[in-house]
């Protein structure tokens, strides 16, 4: 009798043999998911084969890592605002040791180095190649605002060597991310837009399918990112199309956008921003045809996202609250100052959206920058002005970001802390080296102080080192986002006691008054209005 092969089960023994074959010839052929991971005699480089074909990685600092790695076709042509579909397989042993190139953005303080609309692919580090027992999976979901980054801006050695099989992923940005127009709308659904959070939903089911092959448990992986990571982190955990796909969560400056817009909103941007880039005639073929660089050109400000429908049913915020959410274990948390960073650039971040105000602030216009930041009235902007009396800060303009970073990021993590009973952290060395701006320009830690801590950051601006008592605080990060990934028991939980566990110089700190020290009673009337 002849036995037809799937067309999978013949990719992966072409993948198998691939795999073999780099290592040593003549050896018999196993399904490919029982290879065991080798490395070559002749170079020192790491192989393994996955559902596609072999890959060749590169030994770093005692761990494998693996680069470039194709989880979705190119989403070009006709695929461009199309969900995510499957790559294809290769033979022989494809190279994996340089990055891809990131997904098309404009110019930002840290843009990977090549750009494309053919940009998702992931990346994989490993020090669990040849260990028996499987490791936690942490899936790095990057920051930018929807709008830029890239996963070859965050090294994960160190992570690895902590504990965790550690990938990070790239994935569609900006208009080719998050337009939404009817014209592009999936049958029978309806829905368009989103397309970004789908493709982070494709590289997590490339994880399930292969992280094994990298010493990975698939049945134990945390999604976490920071920033715009962190609050597309929220949407999985509240999406019910992301359900099974991971175990756990962890939400870094995340939970600052807990209201998005909603569907009929977003495709009226669509339609304008269609119209803004030459297609009048609001078609899905003109909008396939549009230049990279004119909808990159073209595109402001993305975040809070919408409700498309699809992915998303309804704001995390509403979600959360009526406890319709993805129940695993979730660590989640913000940094002590995170408006300094924008405040920087003369604007602040309210409700996931970028407001200039006017600067500088003054006790003339000080209330009616609260009021317009946080879309609130005047009688409540000056009842919450009392709570930040300006005499009690450096200059107007901190006593302004002090205010709107609670209001928003703080305060936002601790609503999030008492929906879900999160085990709450914050960042506080404020002598963490900002890698984003010039030396001095920053002496707090703000938004995105702690990545530094926890992952290598190859393309960072400006780098600097951490000195001996940072790098303890760093080790310590590590090993317990790495423990959370295995257990999500890292420390006691949020509950009525807030128990939230500071990261701070010469040692962490357990405390219960993030409530009070960060005014959080005073903005529970604009909290409740996410709901």
């Amino acid at each position: 009798m002849r036995t037809v092969l799937s067309r999978r089960t013949r990719v992966a023994f072409a993948a198998t043999t691939a795999a073999l074959a780099a290592v040593a010839g003549g050896v018999s052929l196993t399904a490919a998911a029982d290879v065991t991971p080798t490395t070559t005699a002749a170079t020192g480089s790491p192989v393994v084969a996955v559902g596609n074909g072999a890959l060749r990685g590169l030994a770093v600092d005692g761990t494998a890592a693996f680069r470039g790695i194709p989880y979705a076709a190119a989403p070009t042509g006709n695929l461009r605002w199309r969900a995510p579909q499957a790559p294809a397989s290769w033979r022989g042993v494809r190279d994996a040791t340089t990055y891809a190139p990131g997904c098309p953005q404009a110019p930002g303080i840290a843009p990977p180095g090549t750009l494309s609309e053919d940009c998702l692919y992931l990346n994989v580090s490993t020090a669990a190649l040849h260990t028996p027992a499987k490791r936690p999976v942490i899936v790095w979901i990057h920051g930018g605002g929807l709008t830029a980054d890239s996963g070859s801006n965050y090294d994960g050695t160190k992570l690895a060597k902590a504990g965790a099989v550690v990938v990070t992923i790239n994935y569609r940005l900006g208009a080719l991310g998050f337009l939404a127009h009817p014209a592009l709308a999936s049958r029978p659904s309806g829905a368009t837009g989103n397309y970004g959070l789908m493709d982070q939903q494709a590289a997590l089911r490339w994880v399930q399918r292969n992280i094994g092959q990298f010493g990975g448990d698939p049945h134990n992986v945390t999604i976490a990112g920071e920033s715009a990571g962190g609050l597309s982190v929220l949407a999985h955990v509240t999406s019910r199309s992301s359900k099974g796909l991971f175990q756990k969560a962890i939400v870094e400056s995340g939970a600052f956008a807990l209201e998005q817009e909603s569907h009929a909103k977003a495709e009226a941007f669509g339609k304008d921003f269609a119209t803004k880039v030459g297609c009048a005639d609001q078609s899905a073929d003109c909008l396939r045809k549009v230049p990279v660089q004119t909808l990159v050109d073209n595109l402001d400000n993305l975040i809070p996202g919408y409700v498309d429908g699809a992915v998303l049913k309804e704001s995390i915020g509403t979600a959360l609250a009526a406890g319709r959410f993805n129940h695993v274990p979730i660590l989640n948390g913000s940094n002590h100052d995170e408006e300094a960073l924008f405040t920087l650039g003369g604007h602040v971040v309210s409700r996931g959206y970028n407001l200039p105000y006017t600067t500088p602030v003054t006790p003339e216009n000080y209330e009616q920058n609260i009021a317009t930041a946080l879309r609130t009235t005047p009688t409540r902007a000056a009842a919450i002005a009392q709570t930040y009396p300006l005499n009690a800060f450096s200059s107007p303009d901190k006593a302004f970001g002090t205010l709107i970073g609670d209001a928003t990021f703080a305060c936002g993590a601790e609503q999030v802390d008492n929906w879900t009973n999160a085990r709450s952290y914050e960042f506080n060395d404020d002598t963490a080296p900002f890698l984003f701006a010039p030396a001095g320009a920053i002496q707090v830690a703000t938004h995105g102080s702690e990545m530094w801590y926890l992952f290598d950051l190859p393309n960072a601006p400006f780098p600097q080192p951490l000195n001996a008592q940072q790098t303890k605080l760093a080790d310590t990060m590590r090993a317990d986002w790495v423990k959370f990934a295995a257990t999500g028991n890292p420390w006691p939980a949020y509950g009525r006691n807030h128990v939230t566990k500071s990261f701070q110089l010469p040692a962490p700190t357990v405390s219960t008054d993030f409530v009070e020290r960060h005014h959080c009673t005073t903005f529970a009337q604009n909290l409740d209005k996410v709901k």
